[in-house]
């Protein structure tokens, strides 16, 4: 059954993708012959179900071995789902595999003659593009020569030039871009805003994220032949890159808690009892808005304020406070110190007394990710660390951009001579 829904070019629904894994290649026959399974079942694909709209661009990411050239073929006809439902509405053309749908002993010329026979493109129509397509491939003095002769960086010339000269209703390309040349880069990129800017419809799969952000108004995110996230590109972009640059996990961090937690329930035990044998503890590490809210998410480039409850368990004590934001126990991503801070000096501590410590952080620079905020008292020199507390774990919202960090700018630009 399809799905033919007003407003949409590509709608997917239930698909699912398996191969047949043998272990030799004798054993399809013997498969036949006896009528008996012998092979093992690889589930490429499971329950992916989505639908892009007329004029829209759809980004794929995820990891290598997820799905997605095999998502970008059952796109194109090229493979056949296991189960579910494909609708494509309007003529398709694609960059997959390097050099699918050309003939190796053909010429160039000729192989634009077939590819665009393919795609459905009338005979006259394509002595009408073949000169625009040559222009465009930059393939003039090679387009008589056999394409088996080609470089890689040739053949997405030739195959990106035919794709986008007969002007389909839907694109789609598969990282074929990350060969080709830069100034033949631009030009793609060119052509590629080019179509968006007429409406047409692409999907567009490349482990350039700066490039899926740019080119698309939604991604996809693929994980182990799963939809992880679909929505934004930038958001699902921000998600993904955060997922790539973890590689660390934070058990040790849960860890940290779980012993801050054991000694505050200690402490309070000794409270009754025995001598706490800390000389300050640390009650409490929020992270709050400037109004007082207190914050799962923070939006990139607005203000917080970090807070810690003290509480000082002997006399004699001169105390540095501090905070850190960490991706991981032993990944900080920036710190704050009183003790490196102008016009801040130590303080003195005595028993009994209770502090609570702000600091407030202007336009947070991190641009996505989880984080923790790390809270400390320090003696006067600030190497000699008291007590430390981890906070519960911080979201950074996704902001648009790549890299770890976006900073607030403002731009300046005059014409000399004026």
């Amino acid at each position: 059954m399809k799905m033919e829904l007003p407003g949409q070019r590509i709608a997917v629904a239930g698909l699912h993708k398996n191969f047949k894994i043998y272990e030799r290649p004798q054993d399809r026959l013997t498969e036949l012959l006896l009528r008996k399974p012998v092979h093992t079942v690889y589930h490429v694909l499971s329950d992916i179900s989505f639908a892009v709209d007329n004029g829209k661009s759809l980004g794929i990411v995820g990891d290598n071995g997820a799905g997605k050239s095999t998502l970008l073929k059952l796109l194109v006809g090229t493979l056949e789902p296991t189960s579910g439902s494909i609708s494509i509405q309007g003529q398709v053309a694609a960059l997959l595999e390097l050099g699918a749908g050309f003939h190796p002993d053909f010429s160039g010329r000729k192989n634009i003659f077939l590819n665009a026979s393919l795609l459905g493109v009338p005979d006259d129509n394509i002595e009408e593009l073949e000169s625009d397509i040559i222009e465009f491939s930059e393939l003039d003095y090679f387009i008589d020569r056999p394409v088996k002769t080609y470089s890689s960086g040739m053949y997405v010339r030739l195959a990106f030039s035919i794709a986008t000269m007969v002007r389909p209703d839907i694109l789609i390309i598969d990282e074929a871009l990350s060969v080709g040349d830069m100034a033949f880069q631009k030009k793609c990129i060119q052509r590629m805003n080019q179509f968006r800017a007429e409406r047409k419809t692409m999907v567009f799969c490349s482990h350039s994220m700066f490039h899926v952000q740019e080119l698309c108004d939604n991604a996809i995110w693929i994980d182990k032949g799963k939809i992880r996230e679909i929505g934004s590109s930038d958001e699902v972009v921000g998600h993904y890159e955060h997922y790539c640059n973890s590689k660390k996990t934070y058990n040790n961090i849960e860890k940290n808690e779980s012993d801050n937690s054991d000694a505050s329930g200690k402490a309070e035990a000794e409270e009754a009892g025995d001598t706490d044998l800390r000389d300050c503890r640390i009650d409490s590490v929020t992270v709050k808005s400037k109004s007082g809210e207190v914050l799962e998410t923070i939006v990139p480039l607005s203000d917080v304020v970090l807070e810690m409850e003290v509480e000082v368990l002997v006399d004699g004590m001169t105390g540095n406070f501090g905070f850190a934001f960490m991706k991981s126990v032993e990944e900080p991503v920036a710190s704050f110190l009183t003790n490196d801070a102008e016009g801040v000096a130590s303080v003195p501590l005595s028993k009994g007394d209770r502090f609570t410590v702000s600091l407030t952080v202007e336009n947070i620079a991190m641009r996505v990710g989880q984080f923790f905020v790390v809270a400390g008292v320090a003696d006067e020199s600030g190497l000699l660390w008291y007590e430390t507390r981890f906070s519960k774990s911080v979201q950074i919202e996704a902001n648009k951009g790549v890299g770890p960090l976006t900073m607030k700018a403002d731009w300046h630009i005059s014409k000399q001579g004026t």
